[in-house]
């Protein structure tokens, strides 16, 4: 079936190469340029190519080096508008396409954020990221905006300030002189790029600022390199953050799956209004820069980007009805590297730090249960974004941990994994293929028990299953996690003390890692609100109100504001709202990624509503268009209603 946020007829001809010539504009906050495409043609005498776009200005098409008139489809309030070109000559099956558009970006694009200089770490310049995944690259550029095809591509961009891709900077040299040596801000340098490995449409990328480059060392005998981008201000802070853990994650992953195929692995440390954690872009993962701890605490998310090299990068959903097959099986994996590179324990710790996302989304989505789904049946034009959440994440990473246990354990599922990996790479496929596949590879090299074992697991209640739990309730090595629960349960017990000075102290946390103070938070949050006289000695007592660990930050919040009719709720919510929107001190940065920002703002609305429409009303332009379209959804500031994104 063909991709329901799609109006391309990618069936009948698909994109196989892309040429990008662009030039930035950061005056007018639009790109300009053109997109060269060869597209093969899979069906018969197809008479037209109908591309996605959003919010772009056409200039002019050629097909195979000749003018055509092209037109417009109704524009559809999620899917934009189909481009429709004509093919003078009916193409066959088989055979090739040239076409060559010239356009425009508008200031609509959904996918760019241009930042003013004032909106940068440094200040000095102003900035722009891309953000394409899931549907957005069509407001980039016209395209087959589906994740069932795959390109090739190269590009060369002009700007004044330097210019990364998702590809490899061919030119000029990332180690030599800064924007070639030319004044950045002013002179305007051509960067040249090419990405080798086909890939998706939203695994497009883009961003340009006052860009530095540091490299990482690499591993004795690898074939690719690996460094970090970050402002002028940051590199370094990000080199310290990044480079004892990175080239060792990648040089793991690789033992256990296939070589790394991109060449290059490097990171881009963007500005806070970021959206995510981390994006997949391949060649460059974008990340926010509330990881720069100074302590390295949370690099680890820095595994979960790598997988996706594997698995959404290499092996790639066909739509997104099947999206869990990226972020599922890369949150198992990445969790399993938790345990090759550390402890079993600290495997089950990931876990049991993810349930808590798990049960808090599926609680979310309690009245729009289809989306509590791993596999989603979405309307035609329905938006995925609505249904985005720590739901495929975690309850598929549990549903391939579940299969993994049913099988007889690691060493039974992860010949299989390898397999799985080697047999779709470079492929864009559904869940059905990959059960297929499943059923398959342990008929072939497995044994009847195997089969019977795979028999045994109720398909439907994982894939189909709505509500708020798993269809197996799952059990996790809680040895990491007992000091954080004995902690809390003290907390929990002395609920009605006066003398809380004589029993805590800031030692009580010297033995607990970043992640086992962020499971003492969440175990807290599953009693009964603290009194404000307790949520005051816990945020200085342990420094939670100035932490400027924001996974830390959050979960205290989450714990002040845990009933939004107590006086904590009330006085921490003003706290609450100066944090996430960078205001709480001089030095403060706006909380742009989704994890965060999201559940504060709920959170904020259900204490005191006034002050969540006002402060995010005062300060919505610092968000990113994808965050600002869900946190405005969470709000009531706009439909939620699938039916309101589905044109009539």
């Amino acid at each position: 079936m063909a991709d329901p946020t799609s109006q391309s007829n990618y069936i009948a001809i698909a994109t196989h190469h892309l040429s990008l010539e662009w030039t930035l504009d950061f005056l007018t906050r639009t790109i300009r340029g053109t997109a060269v495409y060869e597209l093969e043609v899979k069906g018969n005498e197809v008479a037209e190519v109908i591309l996605d776009t959003a919010d772009l200005v056409i200039d002019s098409v050629h097909v195979d080096g000749s003018s055509v008139e092209f037109s417009f489809g109704t524009k559809h309030t999620v899917m934009g508008s189909a481009l429709h070109i004509p093919i003078l000559c009916p193409a066959t099956k088989g055979g090739y396409v040239k076409l060559a558009i010239k356009y425009e970006t508008t200031t609509n694009c959904t996918a760019l954020q241009w930042l003013d200089k004032e909106q940068t770490q440094g200040g000095k310049f102003p900035f722009l990221f891309s953000q394409c995944q899931p549907i957005y690259a069509r407001s980039l550029v016209p395209i087959q905006d589906t994740p069932s095809v795959k390109f090739t591509y190269d590009a060369r961009v002009t700007a004044v300030l330097p210019v990364l891709m998702s590809a490899i900077l061919i030119s000029p040299d990332s180690t030599s002189f800064p924007h070639d040596g030319r004044k950045i801000g002013h002179d305007k340098v051509t960067y040249v790029f090419r990405q080798f490995v086909p890939i998706p449409s939203y695994l497009l990328a883009i961003a340009s600022g006052n860009l530095r480059y540091r490299p990482f060392p690499v591993p004795k005998g690898k074939d690719w390199t690996s460094g970090v981008w970050a402002e002028e201000e940051l590199v370094d802070a990000a080199e310290w953050e990044f480079k004892e853990d990175t080239t060792k994650f990648l040089e793991a992953e690789e033992k256990i799956m296939v070589p790394y195929r991109f060449g290059v692995y490097d990171l881009l440390v963007l500005p806070p209004s970021f959206p995510y954690g981390g994006m997949e872009n391949a060649c460059v993962t974008f990340v926010t820069p509330t990881l720069l701890t100074g302590d390295r605490a949370l690099v680890n998310i820095i595994v979960h980007e790598i997988t996706h090299s594997w698995f959404g990068n290499g092996v790639t959903h066909a739509d997104a009805c099947h999206f869990w097959l990226n972020e599922g099986w890369t949150t198992y994996i990445e969790r399993l590297l938790q345990q090759i590179l550390h402890t079993p324990a600290h495997r089950g710790f990931s876990f049991l730090i993810g349930s808590k996302r798990l049960y808090d989304d599926l609680k979310l989505y309690e009245s729009r249960p289809a989306y509590q789904r791993l596999q989603i049946a979405f309307e035609h034009g329905e938006n995925p974004d609505d249904a985005y959440s720590g739901v495929p994440y975690e309850k598929g990473a549990n549903f391939l941990l579940h299969i993994e246990r049913t099988l007889g354990g690691i060493n039974v599922f992860l010949p299989y994994i390898k397999n799985y990996v080697q047999t779709f790479m470079g492929k864009s496929i559904t869940t059905q293929e990959w059960k297929d596949h499943l059923y398959a590879y342990y008929c072939e090299h497995g044994t009847r028990d195997n089969v019977e074992a795979l028999d045994s697991i109720d398909w439907n209640a994982w894939l189909h299953g709505e509500g708020l739990t798993l269809p197996v309730p799952a059990e996790y090595d809680m040895t990491l996690a007992r000091q954080s629960n004995v902690l809390a349960d003290r907390w929990d017990k002395a609920r009605t003390s006066t003398n809380l000075h004589e029993l805590f102290n800031a030692s009580d946390l010297q033995k607990l890692d970043a992640n086992q103070i962020i499971v003492f938070l969440q175990r807290l949050q599953s009693y009964t609100a603290l009194p404000k006289s307790h949520v005051d000695f816990l945020g200085s007592t342990y420094s939670f109100s100035t932490t400027p660990n924001a996974e830390i930050r959050l979960r205290f919040y989450q714990v002040a504001l845990l009933d939004p009719q107590t006086d904590a709720a009330r006085e921490y919510a003003v706290d609450a709202a100066a944090w996430v929107v960078g205001q709480e001190t001089s030095k403060g940065i706006v909380k742009g990624r989704m994890k965060f920002c999201r559940p504060i703002f709920r959170a904020l609305y259900a204490v005191d509503a006034k002050l969540a429409l006002e402060t995010y009303q005062r300060h919505k332009l610092a968000f990113h268009p994808i965050a600002r379209n869900l946190i405005e959804k969470d709000l009531g500031l706009i439909s939620t209603n699938v039916n309101a994104n589905v044109a009539k």
